[in-house]
C-alpha cells in the first residue's frame, strides 16, 4: 500500500462518528499496519499551559515518555522549534531520548490548529535512514486532517 492510497481512509476515520481519542488511534492503527518501517506510531499534545507535550492515543512498545518536557528529545525540540524533524540514524542525535533499543530512526511532523502547535505525530522505525520527502509530505497531510477534529 502506497502513501498516496492510505490518504482516502484517514479521511474515512477523520470523518467517522467515534471520539476524538478513537478517531486518531485508528489513524495510529493504520499507519503502523500498512507501512513496514513504521513500527511505533503516536501523537503528542501540549498539556495545558505548561511547556510540556503529553502522549496521546498510539500503537506500538509501550513508552514511559507520558510526558516530555519542552525541548527534550526529539518531540520536545519539534515543539520549540515548529518544524518537521526527521531522524535518519537516531544514534548520530545528542538530544534523543531512548524508547527501545530497536528504534533507529525517527519522524516527528507537528499539528498546527490557527497557526499555533497543538501537538505533533511521532513514528519511529527499527529500519535506519527510511524515510523520504513523501513520508514527510504524507504526515503534513495526515497532520492537517487531524487539525480539523482538535
Amino acid at each position: 500500500m502506497t502513501l498516496e492510497n492510505l490518504k482516502p481512509q484517514v479521511e474515512t476515520i477523520i470523518n467517522q462518528t467515534s471520539t476524538r481519542d478513537e478517531k486518531l488511534k485508528s489513524i495510529c492503527k493504520l499507519l503502523e499496519s500498512n507501512i513496514d518501517y513504521y513500527n511505533w506510531v503516536g501523537f503528542y499534545f501540549k498539556n495545558g499551559n505548561k511547556n510540556e507535550l503529553k502522549l496521546g492515543p498510539y500503537v506500538g512498545e509501550p513508552t514511559d515518555h507520558n510526558i516530555i518536557p519542552f525541548g527534550k528529545g526529539i518531540c520536545g525540540q519539534v515543539a520549540e522549534s515548529n518544524a518537521n524533524f526527521v531522524v535518519p540514524d537516531v544514534k548520530a542525535q545528542d538530544n534523543y531520548i531512548a524508547c527501545s533499543i530497536t528504534v533507529k530512526a525517527e519522524i516527528v511532523v507537528p499539528i498546527f490548529v490557527n497557526g499555533e502547535n497543538l501537538g505533533q505525530i511521532d513514528i519511529d522505525s527499527n529500519t535506519v535512514n527510511p524515510f523520504t520527502k513523501a513520508d514527510e509530505e504524507f504526515l503534513e497531510f495526515v497532520c492537517a486532517s487531524v487539525a480539523t477534529i482538535l
